[in-house]
């Protein structure tokens, strides 16, 4: 898990979430309330295809182009349960909450690799980038 992951609001923008994005190095960033709960997830991947490919501001609220609701894990997930959940969402990092629900970590797919067997981190790679009936029918891969 990577602690004290960068967490933006959800009116925050979509410029102010890029540039979390490049100064902490990753992908996504949790949307948290005002109790730092996480309501949803935003990704570089939604900035480009749900915000800037849409024709959407750089000043456009984060709101408009996030995942929600957010799925999250606590701290005393098991490695296999957390493998689950990313399979199961088909998602590549899930936010870690505390007890009072407030996001403390971020778990990626690169914490999975360096924790579990390889069998496993392959398993995970494989079941989060499965097709799905939507990316099927446009086109994606």
């Amino acid at each position: 898990m990577t602690s004290n992951p960068a967490c933006c609001t959800a009116d925050a923008s979509l410029k102010e979430a890029a540039r979390l994005m490049a100064d902490h190095d990753c992908g996504e960033i949790p949307v948290v309330d005002d109790s730092g709960r996480p309501v949803g997830v935003v990704t570089d991947r939604d900035i480009a295809c749900r915000g800037m490919a849409q024709g959407k501001a750089a000043d456009a609220p984060v709101s408009e182009v996030m995942s929600s609701p957010a799925v999250t894990v606590t701290p005393e997930t098991s490695l296999d349960d957390c493998c689950n959940t990313l399979e199961d969402n088909q998602i590549r990092r899930v936010p870690v909450v505390d007890e009072s629900g407030s996001c403390c970590g971020m778990v990626s797919q690169a914490d999975i690799a360096r924790n579990a067997s390889e069998h496993d981190t392959a398993q995970v790679g494989r079941d989060v980038s499965r097709p799905t009936e939507e990316s099927s029918r446009a086109g994606c891969c």
